[in-house]
């Protein structure tokens, strides 16, 4: 019971360090500008800029589409949490260790796909600054795998788990 105690505060502290920083930044005319506001939708901060050119639109408006909360994963995340907690009060031993196994299966799978899902998306966003730069000036310099200011120390935004999925027919 203790071990399943250890591994659940894990794999509930691992949300923390999946967490982007929302402090990314551009660089717009010399100027620094917050990619991410503060408010809920993601790059949200390059929507004045990025409206001036119909496909970049396009772009961020499906990076924020695709980044909208997910209501099957959260309803498979909840299912797995409770055959963890199913397998934890369970008194027999076999059952026990298949809820133990399903549940933690079902939650890193899980968080796989999800994280897989939201590294993806990350290319809109790159593509419509892209898009945008290939028209319009001011020029967007955006590196969302380096951020700056985040040198000499760690930054759990670089650490990328994700799935490769190819397709052979």
């Amino acid at each position: 019971m203790r071990n399943f105690l250890v591994i659940l505060l894990i794999f509930v502290s691992l949300p923390v360090f999946a967490v982007e920083t929302c402090s990314r930044i551009a660089i717009i005319n010399y100027q620094e500008v917050l990619v991410d506001s503060n408010t809920s939708e993601k790059g949200e901060g390059l929507r004045y800029h990025l409206e001036k050119d119909p496909v970049a639109l396009q772009y961020l408006n499906t990076y924020q589409k695709n980044n909208s909360v997910k209501w099957p994963s959260a309803v498979i995340g909840t299912a797995g949490t409770g055959l963890l907690l199913m397998g934890a009060f369970s008194s027999n031993p076999e059952d026990r260790r298949t809820f133990l196994i399903t549940g933690v299966a079902t939650i890193a799978v899980n968080f796989l796909v999800a994280r897989t899902l939201e590294i993806t998306n990350e290319a809109n966003l790159k593509k419509a600054v892209e898009e945008y730069n290939k028209r319009n000036l001011p020029k967007i310099f955006f590196n969302p795998d380096n951020p700056e200011g985040t040198q000499g120390q760690i930054d759990f935004s670089k650490i990328k788990v994700g799935l490769v999925q190819q397709w052979t027919f």
